[in-house]
């Protein structure tokens, strides 16, 4: 079976790890801060603090921005759940936004109608969506406009950019994932990245418990900190990164080029973006999804749906009540293309017969 994902880590990696396994110092330290150095060297951005996963760099970064109970936030309807949770366990309420067509990332149109609909809103918090740029011109000018707190979610953009510049570096803070299935990975782990150097200090107070020295505790925080091991990990990462973006950008290229399918719809790569493909999403048209998945995976390739479901829809949210009554009405875009998308292999580990294999199996769909 040729798999969705498969994390690439060399014997850099494990040199590393048996380094810091050998040394005794496993909680917190020197390849923490060196690995939070390295980050904000690499996205040119001033402070970078390292989480345990993406979800609490996202919590933490929302908490040090001073988000309070009930604040409203705006938030895409289309991504994995823990956007919207980060935003509930900082005590804000997620106002769920369309996508757009053509990305399936946050409609711009649809956040402009929301703060037309709705007083009370406080911040953005914009997903970049498989590896492609939100329109962060426009939004960005909306925040402006509006006087809103700007956060990004880089879970699936390590690398990407919005004509030249880095993702996670437009918005007040942002937030990145290190999940194995990720462009690069510590394992498990997240980084905060903040424009504020007192923000900053909050956030790397509040992942320890909320410590302003030793035994001395200013804030109600959480146990947050990454380990040495999965710093040592990130540091051979990052240096990787580029490399590891350049290949997934060829493999789509070549699917680009060579998947010709009537029923299908290719994802795009939009002007102004660098697309890095954490994952490559096709849309699969006149309801034959279920047809192409079966079909794949007799063929040994394995596909996966990223996402069946809009975040609102999920039964934990339902039994809420964040949601307006005629939300799903205002979802028009992304209620359709959760029952089309699927993604197919894209990452580094592909070989060269294996993505002309993946390109055949589709075009004799």
């Amino acid at each position: 079976m040729i798999k969705i994902a498969q994390p690439q880590i060399g014997q850099e990696e494990i040199d590393a790890v048996s380094a810091v396994l050998k040394s005794g110092q496993l909680a917190s330290g020197h390849n923490v801060l060196q690995f939070q150095k390295n980050f904000a060297e690499y996205l040119d951005q001033g402070f970078c603090i390292a989480t345990s996963s993406g979800t609490t760099a996202l919590e933490i970064t929302l908490r040090a921005l001073g988000i309070k109970k009930g604040e409203k936030i705006i938030t895409t309807a289309f991504s994995f759940i823990a956007t919207a949770n980060a935003i509930v366990h900082a005590g804000g309420t997620p106002i769920f936004a369309d996508v757009d067509e053509t990305t399936m990332n946050i409609s711009t149109d649809s956040i402009e109608q929301i703060i037309l609909e709705q007083s009370g809103i406080k911040a953005i918090l914009v997903v970049h969506l498989f590896g492609q740029s939100c329109d962060m011109d426009k939004i960005s000018e909306i925040a402006i406009k509006h006087n809103l707190l700007l956060i990004e979610d880089c879970a699936q953009a390590h690398g990407a950019s919005w004509k030249g510049r880095k993702l996670g570096t437009f918005g007040d803070a942002g937030a990145f994932s290190f999940y194995p299935t990720k462009n690069m990975t510590t394992a498990e782990g997240g980084m905060v990245v903040m424009k504020d150097e007192k923000l900053a200090k909050l956030a790397s107070q509040l992942i320890q418990h909320g410590i302003k020295e030793r035994n001395q505790f200013e804030y109600i925080g959480y146990n947050y900190r990454l380990s040495e091991i999965s710093a040592a990990i990130g540091i051979c990462q990052l240096k990787k990164l580029d490399h590891f973006n350049s290949v997934r950008r060829e493999n789509a290229a070549y699917y680009e080029e060579k998947i010709k399918h009537s029923d299908i719809i290719k994802p795009i790569e939009v002007p102004g973006a660098k697309h890095v493909y954490n994952q490559y999403t096709l849309r699969i048209l006149n309801d034959k999804r279920d047809a192409f998945i079966n079909y794949m995976n007799r063929n040994g390739i394995d596909v996966s749906i990223y996402y069946p479901y809009t975040i609102p829809e999920q039964l934990c949210y339902r039994s809420t009540d964040f949601l307006e009554k005629d939300y799903e009405n205002k979802l028009e875009v992304a209620n359709r293309i959760k029952h089309e998308v699927v993604s197919i292999p894209v990452h580094l580990g592909l070989m060269e017969d294996e993505v002309e294999r993946i390109v055949t199996v589709i075009n004799q769909f």
